[in-house]
């Protein structure tokens, strides 16, 4: 080799060493290790996954939302007029009003529309959607949107106030329908979807609001004093988030079945606490057909009072047992009357139904067609008897009190503290009893008892449960001393 091919081979040798260094310092050469590669979204995705995405994309298309309109009407004249700090120096309120009166004259009456909105979800190709009565009560006018951003007038076809729920119409065809499952099925943890427009007047689009979470509790009953009358007594509690707007959607389970029909919340600020509850969709199925014909929805009516039994009163009765329904009053001319039922008897079974408890027996009751005669077995005097029982219809006029007497006690209701009533009355005491209702004009009422006070004695008694407040109630006669956390009252027998 000669001398100058030596130097110009010596020289590339450098020359790459060199560059390879810089490359190496600088990370200019690729590097060459593998790199994970990120898998096709459908690979990763679960079971679970899947079946939230199918339900959103089958049963999500179905879910409609729907805006109100009521018109009310206001005097003009008396919304002026708030009183005023000097009213005592001029002759009272009398004087002031007769000077707006005079000064402004007869001003005409206002009008302003009140909105409300809510969800539904379309149970027919036709147009027909199933919602809450309490979305489009008295509503002038009803406008649903559909998921496309549609929009369309509704009537509505038929509606019930005690189950809370109404079908109305659009004028459209070829529309997607929600499939109906069967609540029955439902087990505590299963997995549930709940699809509707919560805040639908804040989000500004027509698309639905999807969430999950689990059946948390069945069977659960709302007190009046939650619902403003309403009576909700075998709801779905989930953990479903569900906010305003949301009601009169659907709670779907994973095959993207309708369950139940999202209804209410427990909140203690508005917003959404994990306490949701939806109407059982087999409540819905058994009158459905009268709703789109348009017609009443008739419930059975047995014409008793009765009342949920502890221990003490199983044992003075005779029973080993606390199920069943106590009568402790029966109404004149009822059917129970007719029956044979007297005050004193434990309705043990209703038709092939063994009763639980109070809300069973109404439950079971309220849903068997109004004539149809049933079997009812009973406990008297120690030993179970047979009568039967002509079902009548429910009055409208016989009030839910006149119906169930359950922890009533002189004009009062109450319920075992829970975390829940702690959290929504502001409790720091963890046992005793909650007022949760009080009748209007009632002895508790006059007393000075209010909603949300704790009784923590009666007659120097403690009262830790609601086995104790039954015990002692049924006890107590006269005047009754209680105690609450705000203090004492005396609490007048109702009959003074």
């Amino acid at each position: 080799m000669s001398r100058k091919t030596f130097y110009i081979t010596f020289s590339l040798i450098i020359g790459l060493s060199v560059g390879l260094g810089i490359a190496a310092r600088f990370d200019f050469m690729p590097k060459v290790e593998t790199q994970p590669q990120s898998l096709p979204i459908e690979r990763i995705r679960g079971d679970f996954e899947e079946a939230v995405v199918r339900v959103a994309e089958t049963a999500g298309k179905a879910v409609v939302s729907i805006s109100t309109e009521r018109l009310q009407r206001r005097g003009g004249r008396r919304g002026l007029y708030f009183g005023s700090p000097f009213e005592d120096f001029f002759g009272g309120d009398d004087f002031f009003r007769r000077f707006f009166e005079d000064f402004f004259g007869d001003m005409p009456e206002r009008e302003f529309r009140q909105r409300g909105l809510g969800s539904g979800v379309i149970i027919d190709a036709a147009g027909y959607i199933l919602t809450n009565e309490h979305v489009i009560a008295e509503a002038d006018t009803i406008t649903v949107t559909l998921p496309d951003g549609r929009k369309f007038s509704a009537e509505i076809k038929g509606k019930d106030t005690r189950s809370d729920l109404a079908v109305i119409k659009i004028n459209a065809a070829n529309l997607p329908a929600a499939r109906l499952g069967d609540s029955d099925e439902l087990r505590i943890g299963d997995w549930v979807v709940a699809i509707g427009n919560p805040f639908g007047f804040a989000l500004e689009n027509p698309e639905p609001t999807v969430t999950a979470g689990v059946v948390s509790a069945l069977h659960r009953a709302l007190g009046r004093s939650l619902t403003g009358g309403r009576f909700y007594d075998d709801l779905i509690q989930t953990d479903a988030a569900i906010n305003p707007g949301n009601s009169g959607g659907p709670l779907v389970n994973l095959n993207g079945e309708i369950v139940g029909i999202n209804v209410a919340i427990i909140t203690t600020t508005g917003g959404f606490h994990g306490l949701g509850f939806a109407i059982p969709i087999n409540q819905a199925k058994r009158i459905l057909a009268n709703l789109i014909a348009g017609r009443e929805v008739l419930y059975g009516w047995l014409g008793v009072s009765i009342q949920d039994l502890t221990p003490e009163l199983s044992g003075h009765f005779g029973l080993d047992h606390t199920k069943g329904a106590l009568v402790s009053s029966v109404l004149e001319d009822s059917p129970a009357q007719k029956a044979g039922i007297k005050e004193g008897d434990i309705i043990l079974k209703f038709g092939a139904e063994t009763i639980r408890n109070v809300r069973h027996l109404m439950s079971v009751v309220a849903q068997t067609q109004v004539g149809k005669k049933e079997t009812i077995i009973a406990w008297r005097d120690k030993k179970e008897i047979s009568l039967s029982v002509e079902i009548g219809q429910r009055p409208q006029e016989i009030s839910e009190a006149a119906i169930i007497r359950e922890f009533s006690w002189r004009g009062l209701e109450v319920e075992e503290v829970t975390p829940e009533l702690m959290r929504r009355y502001g409790l720091s005491q963890e046992s005793g009893v909650v007022i949760v209702d009080i009748n209007p004009g009632s002895p508790a009422e006059q007393a000075g008892l209010i909603i949300g006070d704790v009784m923590q004695e009666i007659n120097r008694a403690p009262i830790r449960s609601l086995s104790d407040f039954k015990r002692i109630t049924q006890e107590t006669k006269g005047d009754a001393l209680i105690r609450t956390q705000k203090g004492f009252f005396v609490l007048k027998p109702e009959d003074e």
